[in-house]
């Protein structure tokens, strides 16, 4: 009489294949598909056990994800015969997902025993769709826990079209217990690796945090810089809030630097953030990172900022411009250093210290409802401001010389002598622009100048309206203007090179380059003045 043939084909060489795998979705599809192989298996699936939220399928097709976990269909492969059109490999049918201790699949999971029937009865009261049995002639269930070290990762289960016999089941039970132990392996592969592409990440982030740590440092004598540095000193060795505040290109990011540099956590990384360049819909990711498939483009899991920053310092440049609605979520991590990746669940801390810097009055803008006052108190806990460029004349020199000689050495040239006449216009200008703008200027008269003489292209001092380049009157250099009446001639300036530039802000031609600033310091300070396109 002849040998029964074997349930499964050459179960040893699946075993050899499975050590193999370095990816728990290849793992499985792998062990799904060499089951179902053997004539006499109808149909092999995995579930695996996962936390609330996280499968893609459920989320894509908008199922509640529930408050425990559950075990999701992951891997599927089988043949039909009464349909042989059918396709078996799906996972997002009606038997997705099984919370623990529902039927027979969920009593696996809970229980972490398996479920071994030889000889299935159609009429059982465990069985699901009595025609499909007796359709597709099921006689053999087996379903086994996946177990490693104690925990209960999913359950395999096969049906056959041939009663199981001890050596199917025994062979079974080993193709799981090699399966939950390779599952737990790619598991620790895919971790490594994903932590390996974010120390990338982070170690390049950091490095360009340390090139921009090292350029650029304290540069004047005015009794305004003197003012701010004592501010420095005074709050730097605490661990409270700073909010530097100041017109754009003042230097309030240097200033957030060297609070970092002089407190006890100099030793970790200064985070930057810009408020301003982060997409509305990236924000909250931006900050707090997301896992993978929390949205459409989130491939993997990342670290958001304040988990970069824990330990060290992260600085919130243009803070102002921070969504209402992402507010309260800061506020919350300020207050109670506690947040969510996009996606999870899991609640996270950081010690993170925060520095914050505007150009705009934020007790304004709390007082018109634009920004949330108590954020705006949390923020402002040791306010410093940085005062512009105009109102410390006695710096306007020495950062002008040295901007020259870090200009020269880029361009790999002798530095050009800057004369008395030079620094006499230097001193004269008012400098709209503040920092920024002086080391803008300082740039392209280094790039312009032949030999030793500095060709310093700068008119002498704040045009009119209608005349964004022509000198200023006789005597207008002596001319003190209020704060108001400065900021009206700003303005006024601004709509003159619009005019000239014909709306253009961008480009060559553009009203940043006739104003020598940069097109984002342009749109930011007509946001902060009021100055509208169309006007």
């Amino acid at each position: 009489m002849a040998a029964a043939e074997p349930i499964f084909t050459d179960p040893k060489q699946l075993l050899l294949e499975m050590a193999e795998q370095r990816s728990v979705d290849s793992l499985l599809r792998l062990v799904a598909a060499r089951l179902a192989d053997s004539p006499q298996v109808a149909l092999a699936r995995v579930w695996l056990t996962l936390p609330p939220g996280t499968c893609d399928i459920c989320r894509q097709s908008g199922r509640e994800p529930g408050t425990e976990p559950a075990l999701h269909l992951v891997a599927g492969a089988g043949r039909s015969v009464a349909a042989p059109e059918e396709a078996w490999d799906q996972i997002d049918g009606a038997f997705h997902r099984f919370a623990l201790g529902e039927r027979k699949v969920g009593q696996i999971g809970l229980s972490g025993r398996p479920l071994e029937v030889p000889d299935v009865d159609p009429h059982s009261p465990w069985v699901a769709d009595s025609d499909w049995v007796r359709r597709e002639g099921i006689t053999g269930f087996g379903g086994q826990p996946l177990v490693h070290h104690g925990r209960v990762l999913g359950v395999l289960a096969v049906f056959t079209r041939a009663p199981l016999d001890g050596e199917a089941l025994g062979w079974l039970r080993m193709v799981a217990n090699h399966a939950a132990a390779a599952i737990a392996t790619a598991r620790a592969f895919e971790e490594v690796e994903t932590l390996r592409r974010q120390l990338e990440l982070e170690t390049e982030y950091l490095r360009g945090e340390v090139r921009a740590a090292h350029y650029g440092r304290f540069v004047g004598q005015s009794p305004a810089l003197d003012a701010v540095l004592r501010q420095v000193e005074f709050v730097a060795p605490t661990d409270a809030t700073v909010l530097i505040t100041g017109e754009s290109g003042t230097g309030k990011e240097l200033v957030a630097r060297e609070v970092h540099a002089r407190s006890r956590r100099a030793a970790r990384a200064l985070i930057k953030v810009n408020c301003a360049a982060v997409p509305r819909d990236l924000y909250e990711s931006e900050f707090f990172g997301h896992v993978r498939g929390a949205f459409t483009g989130a491939v993997r899991d990342r670290v958001g900022r304040f988990e970069l920053a824990d330990g060290g310092t992260l600085f919130l440049d243009e803070v102002g411009e921070l969504p209402l609605d992402l507010q309260p979520k800061l506020l919350r991590v300020l207050q109670e250093g506690e947040f969510e990746r996009v996606g999870e669940e899991r609640t996270r801390k950081a010690d993170v210290r925060v520095v914050a810097a505007t150009n705009r009055d934020l007790r304004r803008e709390a007082e018109a409802g634009r920004f949330r006052p108590d954020l705006y108190f949390r923020l402002g806990v040791f306010p410093i401001e940085v005062p512009p460029l105009r109102r410390r004349p006695e710096d306007v020199v020495p950062l002008g010389e040295h901007f020259l000689e870090q200009a020269a050495k880029r361009l790999g040239r002798p530095v050009p002598k800057l004369t008395p006449a030079d620094a006499e216009r230097l001193r004269g200008y008012p400098w709209p622009g503040n920092v920024r703008e002086l080391q803008h200027v300082i740039e392209r008269a280094a790039i312009v100048s032949a030999g030793r003489r500095l060709a310093l292209n700068l008119p002498e001092a704040v045009p009119a309206a209608d005349r964004a380049t022509a000198p200023a009157p006789a005597g207008a250099r002596d001319q003190v203007l209020t704060e108001a009446e400065f900021r009206d001639l700003e303005r006024q300036n601004i709509r003159a090179a619009l005019r000239k530039a014909a709306g253009k802000i961008y480009g060559p031609g553009g009203a940043a380059e006739l104003l020598g600033l940069k097109p984002t310091t342009l749109a930011s300070r007509m946001k902060a003045l009021g100055v509208r396109l169309a006007e």
